[in-house]
């Protein structure tokens, strides 16, 4: 119990997961560099989210599992940082960030998982292979650009605030990429993506932030 309450009361255990970070970039560098180079630049390369669609990109694979534990998690220390009561001090309790960590990663899971079978069970899958891999696919883009973020606010001279704008427009880019490599699709469809919105992305969305705050 002892040990249970200097590792929550400590900020140690964010190097150890930051440790591990590191360590899931470079085993994804090991299955495959070329495919975690494509990822990392994932928005300004349209031609590699095409040849993933055409490709496997299983959830299940080693390679995209991995890669999405490592976005989860760098996802949870971002929301944890932003969140923590004592911004001066940058303290970030471990509970905090286990809990954090579950919410993202149950809500991008199950996320995931109705939009597979919605799209099965209406026969729409081949049309929304690629929405879907590119939303993923600058998804994990940018949470390379967040772990930076986070290090740099952490250890560095970037405060919280700056780390909040700087998350809130990275996650606007995404959604402008998004729109823009998706337009077809979206203005062919658009009550049908506005709905898609409101259900998948918005009310999600502020279920979520009221869970963590």
């Amino acid at each position: 119990m002892q040990a249970l309450e200097k590792i929550a009361n400590s900020t140690n255990w964010i190097s150890l997961v930051l440790v591990l970070l590191l360590g899931m970039i470079a085993v994804l560098k090991t299955i495959d560099s070329e495919k975690l180079k494509g990822y990392v630049f994932a928005l300004f390369n349209k031609g590699f989210i095409e040849d993933e669609v055409e490709g496997d990109t299983s959830f299940f694979s080693p390679f995209y599992s991995l890669l999405f534990l490592f976005s989860t998690l760098v996802l949870a220390l971002v929301i944890s940082l932003i969140t923590a009561p004592n911004k001066i001090g940058l303290a970030v309790s471990f509970p905090a960030f286990t809990v954090n960590f579950s919410i993202v990663f149950s809500y991008f899971v199950i996320k995931s998982l109705l939009e597979v079978a919605l799209s099965s069970l209406f026969l729409v899958k081949k049309q929304l292979r690629f929405y879907i891999v590119s939303k993923f696919g600058y998804l994990y883009c940018i949470s390379f650009v967040l772990l930076i973020c986070f290090v740099v606010c952490q250890f560095g001279p970037l405060n919280v605030f700056g780390l909040l704008c700087i998350t809130l427009l990275l996650f606007f880019i995404r959604f402008l990429f998004h729109v823009k490599n998706n337009k077809n699709l979206i203005f062919s469809e658009l009550f049908y993506f506005i709905l898609y919105l409101c259900a998948f992305e918005i009310a999600p969305l502020l279920t979520l932030f009221k869970l963590m705050l």
